[in-house]
């Protein structure tokens, strides 16, 4: 065996081993199905080898449980995890457990190149994170295989044991608080508290004494001193869910406790001291509010240190089966109302667009489990407990709207045969789009601006200036709250 050489341990896979050897110019080996593990291990101990790639499920052993083995002998050579399981499970234990990088199969080989290149061109491998006793053992209710959640579980694996601020971003639905829960619940603050606040839930003149407490007679109704969620998530992590709903006023004095690491309760004199990981998360479009003057640059950039996009349910449409299955063990108490989706059924919930995501496949799930008697549902029976947009509109879909729009944008062009229409063109249209949008929406809510703002999922103060710019004439019961 020649001195130095690359280690590769996967499923004999030869051709991977071929472009490693051609791209570092370094002898690869692969080893016997059977036999792997043990192989490996012999090649560790005889002092071979600059890297090891190793799978995780192996004939006569576990690539994880051979990691602290690994690590114990050649504390400074790399080891980098592949597998098939592709759950935030494996990814979790892959980076606790020390590993240089974890691979989802089928894996980007461009991807694995670059890495190991990183891995070559450091002068030392201290990148390896430290030993950590909390082995898994049991799967965190986050469900997906796609590679879009294989990009969420390698960034949560490689965060768990910082401390360093999150921001998560994704649609309503789409499992945002499960994430900020697995950065917490296993990581070093798992035994302090884990504290979610929604800012779209309280209203805005409460917002701050829910975050920093109040001392009693500081507004009416306060009849005792109370602790504010920043002290009751001491130690642990403050979950600030839907950042984009916190008012201007409430985002200064927040960045001031970031920044400080103290505050004061409403009312109070008395510094109170904090350390809390902080969460956040939003389904809004931070950069456009920014531009609008709805929240502070500063904070965002304080919040947004590491951001974690979740896609939404149409985006991993290949996770669909495995989070039905996981919904029909979750909530059949009794074997024998065990439910199943014939193929026709199955395919048109893959097809469907869920604009609630996950949420709305969990509810659509536990309507079925609870009111349909039959075990295998088929598509005549699932279209009765779809959306109503979808049971009443079976043409109606998502594209619809994008539909129309194109194809007035082609008559549009066409009226100006092969000339260019005059400039602002973009302003043009949205204006087209959102002034019947909005006085829709007032005439739904008879006027009513916080209901409207709520309904369309825009700050109250947003929705004022485009009633200004857009020149919407207000009713006589227009109200403002």
């Amino acid at each position: 065996m020649m001195n130095k050489p690359l280690i590769l341990i996967a499923d004999d896979d030869k051709a991977i081993r071929v472009v490693l050897e051609k791209k570092f110019n370094r002898s690869g080996f692969t080893t016997k199905s059977t036999d792997r593990g043990k192989i490996l291990l012999s090649w560790v101990e005889q002092g071979e080898g600059d890297l090891i790639i190793t799978d995780v499920v192996m004939e006569d052993s576990n690539g994880l449980e051979l990691l602290p083995l690994i690590r114990k002998i050649r504390p400074d050579i790399p080891v980098m995890i592949m597998s098939g399981l592709n759950t935030i499970k494996t990814a979790i234990e892959a980076s606790t457990s020390g590993a240089y990088e974890y691979f989802s199969k089928p894996f980007d080989l461009d991807h694995v190149l670059d890495v190991v290149t990183k891995s070559f061109s450091s002068k030392n491998n201290n990148n390896i994170l430290k030993d950590n006793d909390n082995i898994l053992d049991e799967d965190l209710p986050i469900v997906g295989s796609s590679t879009s959640m294989q990009d969420v579980y390698r960034v949560l694996a490689k965060l768990v044991n910082s401390d360093l601020t999150v921001m998560i971003k994704g649609e309503s639905g789409t499992g945002k608080e499960l994430i900020a829960k697995a950065l917490h619940e296993y990581g070093p603050r798992k035994e302090k508290p884990f504290i979610a606040i929604n800012m779209a839930a309280i209203p805005r003149e409460l917002i701050e004494s829910e975050l920093f407490g109040y001392e009693r007679g500081a507004f009416t109704g306060a009849d005792k001193s109370t602790k504010g969620k920043f002290e009751l998530a001491d130690g642990g992590t403050l979950f600030l869910d839907e950042i984009g709903d916190m008012p201007v006023e409430a985002q200064t004095r927040l960045l001031r406790v970031l920044q400080d690491g103290c505050f004061t309760a409403v009312g109070g004199k008395n510094t109170i001291y904090t350390n809390v990981r902080i969460v956040a998360a939003t389904h809004r479009n931070l950069t456009n509010m920014i531009n609008d003057g709805l929240f502070r640059e500063d904070l965002f950039y304080r919040l947004n240190v590491v951001p974690i996009n979740v896609p939404s349910l149409r985006d991993r449409s290949d996770d669909i089966p495995l989070l039905i299955n996981h919904f029909l063990k979750k909530y059949i108490e009794n074997e024998k109302d065990k439910k199943s989706f014939d193929k026709e059924a199955l395919n048109e919930l893959i097809d469907y667009h869920w604009p609630g995501n996950v949420r709305e496949l969990e509810n659509l799930i536990k309507r079925i489990i609870i009111l349909v008697p039959q075990n295998i549902i088929d598509k005549n029976t699932l279209n009765t407990f779809m959306s109503k947009v979808e049971k009443n509109n079976p043409n109606f879909s998502s594209a619809s709207l994008g539909a129309s729009v194109e194809k007035h944008l082609n008559q549009y062009f066409d009226t100006h045969k092969n000339e260019l229409p005059a400039n602002g063109l973009y302003d043009r249209i949205i204006h087209e789009v959102e002034r019947p949008l909005i006085i829709k929406t007032l005439k739904l809510v008879k006027g009513n601006q916080l209901k409207a703002s709520e309904l369309l999922g825009i700050n109250r103060n947003t929705l004022r200036k485009k009633i200004i710019y857009l020149d919407i004439q207000l009713g006589g019961n227009v109200k403002n709250n």
